[in-house]
């Protein structure tokens, strides 16, 4: 009984586990949010957008990496997706709350590396159903990284 309720602890977090540390790095920058305030490249999104977006992808990479950890313990594949979610739940953090614009697109390139590492790894190890989930969240951060830089060079 016990190691079932483990069990289930473990899945829960290792799905919903993205979800509940984007939502605190929400909290910790929601003062800061600037967005709006700032000038945007051309196709912005509206603010309402970034939210619906990032916990849909914060969804989808807890899926991705709980369907990879019940078959397999990788320990080279589970270090790429801590660390990305590492490097990812710092950006928002180096973007709003020290407005360090600049160092923020080395800081996404840096992140864009990892997730694709990190896909290829999933990939070239068969996990292919992981991997797959983890398309849309390379898009966005393609197009994260453009508003990034547009930010940086408009303001």
């Amino acid at each position: 009984m016990v190691i079932m309720m483990k069990d289930k602890l473990s899945s829960f977090f290792k799905i919903f586990g993205p979800l509940i540390l984007g939502g605190i790095v929400a909290f910790v920058i929601k003062d800061y949010m600037n967005y709006s305030d700032l000038v945007q490249p051309p196709l912005s999104p509206p603010s309402i957008v970034f939210p619906i977006v990032w916990t849909i992808l914060y969804l989808l990479m807890g899926i991705s990496y709980y369907l990879f950890s019940k078959e397999n313990q990788d320990s080279s594949i589970s270090f790429l997706y801590k660390l990305q979610l590492g490097i990812n739940l710092i950006w928002p953090i180096l973007f709003f709350n020290f407005r360090w614009y600049f160092f923020s697109i080395l800081w996404i390139l840096l992140l864009v590396v990892c997730v694709w590492m990190y896909f290829k790894k999933l990939w070239n190890g068969n996990y292919k159903r992981s991997a797959y989930l983890l398309i849309p969240y390379l898009i966005w951060l393609m197009i994260a990284t453009y508003l990034n830089i547009g930010v940086y060079l408009l303001n």
